[in-house]
């Protein structure tokens, strides 16, 4: 694990790297880390992923994992790592009723686009995929005697769809959780919450706060109290982003195997950025290993009614435009605060899980785009609305209109000037159900 912004490197035999050490430091670099993979073996990884026939990704992936790699450096052995990810997984699905499988790429005519389908995974959404990455490696290195966390408690800030995958993998894990939420939570979302064992705790915004989600604040005393941070933030947590890996890499072995074509355009939605973090890294090592010709270009898409994003991004742009894409992310990630800054006043939108006062794990993801030539989109709420309508005509599903914000972004960028139109295969996610 290194961080990104500062490339100080953790012990490999670290338990818990969450955080960069350099963290605290009072400076103005975005330290988040991540995994890094050395070019040697990557490609038979991958190639072993490509072929191998487990219905988890994460059994499927595990060889690109850093806690497999933990695991095996401290002695684990192949079966036994399985037997742990087999064993947890079983329990997710006492809990829920699914545990975790490849989920459906499929190509939508009405749409004319490939969608891959998230709303049968756990909890109904993506977020399950973050969180459950994170529940192997507490698993891991309690099994391992690295570190004690029998009494540990966890602890997330999310609105919906994270909170419920939160508490369904805690339940599962038998580990306790406390949801920092909004007042505005849904009443379906609370009693599920409670029904799981989950203490949730309202956050109001008070006047005279500092800007940012005082769900978020709430969650970080948490975590300088001693919780765990079992979040969908990089930012917070780097190991939250390799459950996230296993959607771009699935997405890039579900193409090549249904189109035999490179895929032209990623459309993804972006609230926190743990989602398209997690996918645009996990794209990358496809590339690296020559799964994938080439990463599609990436367009990331918010609301227009808040979109902390786009800031960010065209600052970077136009740094990228006076010098290179490599020179203009590092400048970006040391000096945080002048790209990234939290939404001035409260949002509103119908895609309410994409309303983060801050991109958190934005770096990565401007980054990404820098790289393809991506963009951001804004939807605004008739194209979001239009959208969750379209994809419950065409393919049947009954998403959110946060669940469906990606297919209003390709809405968008089609309606938009000719010369910027998608071309090539265009794909977009559909992250999680109605409630």
């Amino acid at each position: 694990m290194v961080c990104a912004g500062c490339s100080a490197a953790i012990d490999p035999s670290e338990a818990l790297p969450f955080c960069c050490p350099r963290a605290d430091m009072g400076d103005d670099i975005d330290h988040v880390l991540r995994c890094e993979l050395a070019d040697e073996g990557l490609a038979e990884a991958i190639a072993a992923s490509v072929a191998g026939d487990e219905r988890s990704p994460f059994l499927r992936f595990r060889r690109l994992m850093h806690s497999y790699r933990l695991a095996r450096r401290q002695g684990m052995s192949d079966v036994e790592y399985c037997e742990l990810v087999s064993a947890l997984d079983r329990a997710v699905a006492q809990v829920d009723g699914v545990g975790f499988v490849e989920t459906p790429y499929t190509y939508c005519g009405g749409l004319d686009l490939w969608a891959k389908d998230e709303t049968g995974n756990v909890a109904g959404s993506h977020k399950a995929r973050h969180l459950m990455g994170l529940a192997i490696h507490f698993e891991v290195v309690s099994r391992l005697g690295l570190v004690d966390l029998e009494d540990a408690e966890l602890a997330i800030a999310s609105c919906g769809n994270a909170a419920l995958a939160a508490a369904v993998i805690a339940k599962a894990a038998g580990r306790r959780l406390r949801v920092f939420v909004p007042p505005s939570a849904s009443p379906v979302v609370l009693r599920r919450l409670e029904h799981l064992g989950a203490l949730h705790e309202p956050c109001a915004r008070i006047p005279g706060d500092p800007p940012g989600d005082p769900c978020y604040r709430r969650f970080r005393g948490a975590i300088e109290g001693g919780a765990l941070p079992f979040s969908c933030q990089g930012r917070d947590n780097g190991l939250t982003i390799q459950g996230g890996l296993t959607l771009g890499l699935e997405i890039a072995v579900q193409h090549w195997n249904l189109a035999r074509s490179s895929l032209g355009c990623l459309f993804v939605q972006v609230g926190g950025g743990a989602l398209a973090s997690g996918i645009f890294q996990g794209l990358r090592l496809a590339e690296r290993a020559g799964l994938v010709a080439r990463r599609p270009r990436f367009c990331a898409v918010q609301t227009a009614n808040a979109h902390p994003l786009l800031r960010a991004f065209e600052r970077a742009k136009l740094e990228a435009c006076a010098s290179d894409p490599a020179q203009a992310i590092a400048a970006a990630r040391g000096h945080r605060h002048q790209y990234m800054t939290p939404w001035p006043d409260p949002p509103e939108s119908i895609a309410d899980g994409i309303l983060d006062d801050e991109t958190y794990d934005w770096a990565a993801i401007v980054e990404g785009l820098l790289e393809t030539d991506g963009e951001v989109v804004l939807a605004d709420e008739a194209m979001l609305l239009r959208a969750r309508d379209l994809v419950e005509s065409e393919l049947g599903l009954r998403a959110s209109a946060t669940g469906t914000a990606g297919v209003a972004g390709v809405l968008t960028a089609r309606a938009g000037a000719a010369d910027n139109v998608p071309m090539g295969p265009i794909s977009a996610l559909i992250t999680g159900v109605r409630r």
